[in-house]
């Protein structure tokens, strides 16, 4: 099945077609197929979002569209950046690594033992003839006090995975997918792919 991906992200098609191209999923970027939208992310959760994005795409293609909104949730933050994480800050200027440094700098008065924080991902299939698929994943872990490793992209550097002992950049990319929030979605949204016969059980 051909799927557009929501997303202008280079870095979350690699990711995401090493773990769905295992069922039968071709995903394509929306720029290959020359649509250039940008959806306002007026939701207040991820699934909201993820929604957002997915119908908008659908729609401007005609094909089934594949939309996931993450982010990085910190326990002594409430929650923050959540649903932001992409744009933290609301500081144009900052990139993935500015926007890295800040969530550094925001909780360096946090102490060891409350530095908790979870990778959260949902994963929505808005198809053409009316259906929503959606799955929410996760993987918790705890925030460092200084980026380690040069793998994975956003946040990775910060994120300590106390199973392996070490920041989800310090992984080969084959390890981050075995237990990443996108791929604990994934294999939710799979198992609710088979439900509707999208995959084969």
């Amino acid at each position: 099945m051909k799927v557009v991906l929501a997303s202008k992200n280079p870095h979350k098609l690699v990711e995401i077609s090493k773990i769905t191209e295992q069922f039968d999923m071709e995903l394509v970027l929306q720029s290959e197929l020359g649509v250039d939208i940008d959806v306002e992310e007026t939701g207040t959760t991820f699934e909201e979002n993820s929604y957002l994005k997915a119908r908008a795409v659908m729609e401007a293609t005609g094909l089934p569209a594949l939309a996931d909104d993450s982010g990085i949730a910190v326990d002594a933050l409430n929650g923050e950046p959540g649903i932001y994480s992409a744009r933290y800050g609301f500081d144009e200027s900052l990139d993935d690594w500015g926007r890295l440094q800040l969530l550094l700098k925001n909780t360096e008065k946090v102490p060891d033992g409350q530095r908790q924080a979870q990778f959260v991902c949902v994963i929505t299939l808005v198809t053409p003839d009316g259906k929503v698929i959606q799955a929410r994943g996760e993987v918790h872990g705890e925030l460092l006090r200084a980026p380690a490793g040069e793998g994975g992209f956003g946040y990775d550097p910060i994120f300590y995975y106390p199973p392996f002992g070490k920041s989800l950049a310090e992984v080969s990319a084959e390890e981050k997918n075995q237990v990443s929030h996108r791929a604990n979605a994934l294999r939710v949204f799979y198992e609710k792919l088979k439900e509707v016969g999208y995959a084969d059980k």
